[in-house]
Formats: C-alpha cells, structure tokens, sequence
C-alpha cells in the first residue's frame, strides 16, 4: 500500500461531525512525521465523494485557506454542514470535535 493509500485509509474513518489533525492523521498512517505529505495527498484527493479531505484541520483548528476543492470557505461549510461550530476567530473547538 502506498503512502497516500494509507492516508487515504485514514480519512475515510474519521466520523461524520468530527475532524482530526494533519499530524493525527500522518500518525494513524504510520509516520508522524508525514504532516506535510498528509496536506499534499489530500490535495491531490482522487475521490473527494468517499475521502472527506475537508475533515482534516490544522493543529489549532483553522481550515486550509488552500483547500484544494473550493478554498477555505468551502471546507468550513462542509464541516458546519455537519454540525461542526467555528469561533468567531475562525477556528474549531478541538476538544469538542477532533475524533
């Protein structure tokens, strides 16, 4: 299994209404170290309809401003959606929503 397979595995078992990390998710694929690959698999995402790539957040809960399907505004809607809530910062309450 390739690296990004891996990553993939990963995102696809993160909850409806939850998010992780790109450094949780680097870790549960084997590597913790992978942050930075974590972020350029899911823009290269083949399957956006079975990966939810907009389930994966920064370390502090900010969306990817680069988000590769539609910019940040797009993920941030995906996620609240779901029921996911954002400060008025901008920014998920991660001990509430991080799988």
């Amino acid at each position: 299994m390739s690296v990004f397979e891996k990553i993939y595995d990963v995102v696809k078992q993160i909850p409806y209404g939850k998010v992780a990390t790109y450094g949780q998710v680097a870790m549960l694929a084997g590597n913790p170290r992978w942050a930075r690959v974590v972020g350029y698999a899911l823009h290269k995402n083949p399957d956006p309809e079975n990966i939810p790539c907009y389930r994966v957040v920064t370390k502090d809960g900010k969306v990817a401003d680069s988000f590769a399907f539609g910019g940040g505004n797009a993920q941030r809607a995906l996620l609240e959606a779901e029921g996911i809530k954002f400060s008025e910062n901008g920014k998920i309450n991660m001990q509430k929503y991080q799988w």
